[in-house]
């Protein structure tokens, strides 16, 4: 049983890489033809160290995320519709299961149309300093679709219990309403800082969608295993044109969905206190930016040259290729550590 699922798993790994493979040109061009591109830098006054290095990338083309939740919807569209109109081997491959990945999808997309709809503000210069929505205006779309998500979660299916890493399940009535929109509000939030050097996001997300679709497998849900073999390979494709220099931009409607996505499987597979170590490099790129707002507001002094924290390493002189990859090292190395901790509490 176990083997055919692994199978499975990695031949939807493999279509998924070749459609978003298939798809990227047109959607290049379809960037390129409407001219949807990122037009506005931040100035040297106000992020003199962002446009030091950022300021040749204007014009480049945004809303890459497209290639990546397109090819996840499209697909689960495609084997969805195919078992229904093809019993047998056609259902095979359909991952679409009400109890594990409804939520998941649902949540992919929608959030990727509301960021979207953020993307254009920021190409049609709408919005603060014409750069589309303020980091304030983004945080309170995150925690409406957060607050959203935890409504289905605490009265649709009334998951009351948060579970704690060698502990086990706490019970939490009410309590998990708080805790899933913080978790969602801050897997989106920090999915978004990470998009800030070309590939750092893709990469940085595939090694925590890596985790969570090992954890999936050894729990046995092996159609949520699925999405995150389909989220996989859309993303190692996007990574082929996102790497420096990058095509194009992942853009908010990539970063906001992929981050709510993160935060909604890893609620639903009760590892939302391994997000630290599986999403690490996207948490300490937000908490650089956090620590640099207090600091700024009480000490009136800067902690980092730059936020977040890669425009930092930046500032003090390495190149955004080693970043990038020196980033990547340490995604890989703490997902492990994350996996690590999950079957020692799991099976010890």
């Amino acid at each position: 049983m176990e083997v055919f699922e692994a199978i499975r798993i990695l031949i939807l790994f493999a279509l998924a890489f070749v459609a978003a493979l298939f798809i990227t040109p047109f959607i290049t061009h379809f960037l390129l033809r409407f001219n949807l591109r990122k037009k506005n830098i931040r100035d040297e006054i106000t992020a003199p160290v962002f446009n030091q290095f950022h300021k040749g990338k204007a014009n480049t083309p945004t809303m890459g995320g497209i290639i990546v939740w397109g090819t996840i919807v499209g697909l689960a569209l495609i084997f969805f519709i195919f078992a229904k109109l093809f019993d047998g081997f056609a259902s095979y491959f359909d991952f679409v299961n009400r109890a594990e990945t409804y939520l998941p999808l649902a949540a992919l997309f929608f959030s990727a149309i509301v960021g979207l709809a953020d993307d254009m503000f920021g190409i049609l210069g709408k919005g603060p300093k014409g750069g589309g929505l303020s980091i304030v205006q983004k945080l309170g779309l995150y925690f409406l679709v957060a607050t959203i998500g935890a409504w289905w979660f605490y009265f649709r299916l009334s998951w009351t219990t948060f579970y704690i890493p060698f502990v086990g399940g706490v019970e939490v009535g009410w309590w998990y309403i708080p805790i899933f929109i913080f978790i969602l509000a801050a897997t989106a939030f920090s999915a978004n800082e990470a998009d800030g050097l070309d590939g750092l996001a893709g990469g940085t997300l595939f090694f925590a969608f890596a985790a969570l679709a090992v954890v999936s497998f050894v729990l046995h849900r092996y159609d949520l295993a699925a999405l995150n073999g389909v989220i996989l390979g859309a993303l190692l494709a996007f990574l082929w044109f996102n790497i420096y220099p990058a095509r194009f931009f992942m853009g908010d409607t990539g970063s906001m969905s992929l981050g709510i996505t993160l935060g909604v499987m890893a609620m639903l597979t009760n590892t939302a206190l391994l997000l630290p170590f599986f999403a690490f490099i996207p948490m300490i790129e937000s908490l650089s930016v956090i620590v640099q707002v207090i600091s700024k507001k009480i000490r009136k002094k800067k902690i980092f040259l730059s936020t977040p924290i890669h425009h930092h390493f930046e500032g003090l002189g390495w190149p955004e290729s080693q970043i990038t990859m020196r980033f990547w090292i340490i995604s890989a190395v703490m997902s492990t550590v994350g996996l690590v901790v999950f079957f020692l509490y799991r099976f010890l």
